[in-house]
């Protein structure tokens, strides 16, 4: 659990963090994207006090009242053919589930050779086995020692690390990997990528929901750190014009307690009999009680169009800062989250001990980020509660433009 600054938490609330000492932080981390409704929000508290009263703490695969209300409520706000649920802890536990369900309904309805995986380079879905299979970062995988060759990837068309942005390349690649498009199980992908913030361009997303659907495949979006607002839409899939036939929550879905999600059509999530996806803590009825509240909070609240619109002036000053300093490669992201891809001088190649100087000098500053993220360690992630105001957000970003500029400066000269 290294690694990060050393700040150590004692209290949150809204956009800010504070320590046992007196010292306050405006976040830009929301707990690695899960504070969507901001820290500490007493409707939350309250929901899971409320819930702690009625001395019903679990319930196992039996049902309970919040679980029942919550997938009611999540269901509603989705979009067709996304009707069914499947409540989880974690992200990964989610994604897990997602490949499962790919992988069951690519056998039964092609058979099986029909088991392939796709996904993208650089792609992050989990620590586990399947998930880190999934993912696009060598590294994370050499623990497996004998990767499943039915997991393939391809580049993520981002325009910067990957230049063709055509989905020519997609099927470019399938063909150089020998994969045969009528084994292709399901095709999973990051709504944007987390390592970088970069969303995909929406003409290449909707070729790919045209190849999907044609080559009976299974089109997954994880949508971990994007949904409930982050993107300036509900769902960040929305900014696509494509509705996937899996999407997998976590994070922001109740800014607090673990929970996790797997909405689908509901031929693939009732591909498996009662009582054989079970999980001990699926369902918890305080995270659901938690994740009512806030869904509550984000939606009455107009979370989502809030961050689009303090997201626009992030990115405004965020492009402009770019501008001034080719050290920042890229400036990727949408709403509240943005990322800055820090370059050697000179080139494309990451340059991660300028990102961590980066946000050690934010932190000294009052600004807290988590550590550097992506390709090469050396993206700053910006990912602020939804709830940051105006004048939170430009102090924030000038406090952001004096580490920048004094990194920059330490960097050449040698310190």
């Amino acid at each position: 659990m290294r690694g990060q600054p050393p700040v150590v938490w004692h209290r949150a609330e809204g956009f800010q963090v504070y320590d046992a000492w007196g010292n306050q932080w405006i976040d830009w981390s929301s707990g690695v994207l899960i504070a969507n409704a901001g820290h500490g929000r007493p409707e939350i508290v309250a929901a899971i006090e409320r819930q702690a009263d009625e001395q019903l703490l679990t319930s196992f695969s039996f049902a309970n009242e919040p679980r029942a209300r919550l997938v009611e409520r999540l269901a509603s706000l989705l979009p067709e053919p996304l009707r069914k649920i499947f409540l989880f802890t974690t992200g990964s536990e989610a994604v897990e589930c997602a490949i499962k369900l790919c992988r069951t309904f690519g056998v039964r309805t092609g058979g099986r050779s029909k088991h392939v995986i796709v996904s993208f380079e650089n792609a992050f879905h989990g620590r586990t086995l399947g998930a880190q299979l999934a993912g696009g970062i060598p590294e994370l995988k050499e623990w497996i020692v004998n990767p499943d060759p039915g997991f393939v990837q391809v580049p993520f068309p981002d325009g910067f690390r990957t230049r063709d942005t055509s989905f020519d390349l997609f099927e470019r690649t399938l063909r150089e990997h020998g994969i045969e498009p009528a084994n292709v199980a399901g095709v999973i992908l990051e709504t944007y990528q987390g390592g970088s913030a970069a969303f995909a361009p929406p003409r290449y997303m909707q070729a790919l929901r045209q190849w999907a659907t044609g080559h009976k495949a299974l089109l997954v979006m994880d949508e971990i750190q994007a949904g409930f607002g982050r993107t300036g839409r509900l769902w960040g899939f929305e900014h696509y014009g494509v509705t996937p036939d899996l999407a997998v929550f976590g994070k922001g879905i109740s800014s607090s307690l673990p929970l996790a999600a797997v909405a689908g059509r509901p031929d693939v999530l009732d591909l498996y009999p009662p009582l054989s996806m079970t999980s001990s803590h699926a369902g918890n009825p305080l995270c659901c009680a938690a994740a009512l509240a806030s869904i509550d909070i984000v939606v009455r609240e107009r979370l989502a169009e809030r961050a689009a619109e303090t997201g626009a002036l992030l990115h405004r000053r965020l492009d402009a800062l770019a501008a001034r300093c080719p050290r920042i490669g890229c400036v990727a992201g949408k709403g509240l989250v943005a990322g800055l891809a820090c370059v050697a001088q000179g080139s494309h190649e990451p340059d991660a001990g300028l990102a961590f100087d980066i946000v050690r000098r934010a932190m000294e500053k009052g600004v807290l980020m988590f550590a550097p993220v992506g390709y090469g360690h050396a993206t700053v992630k910006i990912c602020p509660p939804l709830v940051i105001t105006e004048d939170a957000l430009n102090e924030s970003v000038d406090a952001l433009e004096e580490a920048l500029t004094e990194a920059v400066h330490a960097a050449a000269a040698g310190a």
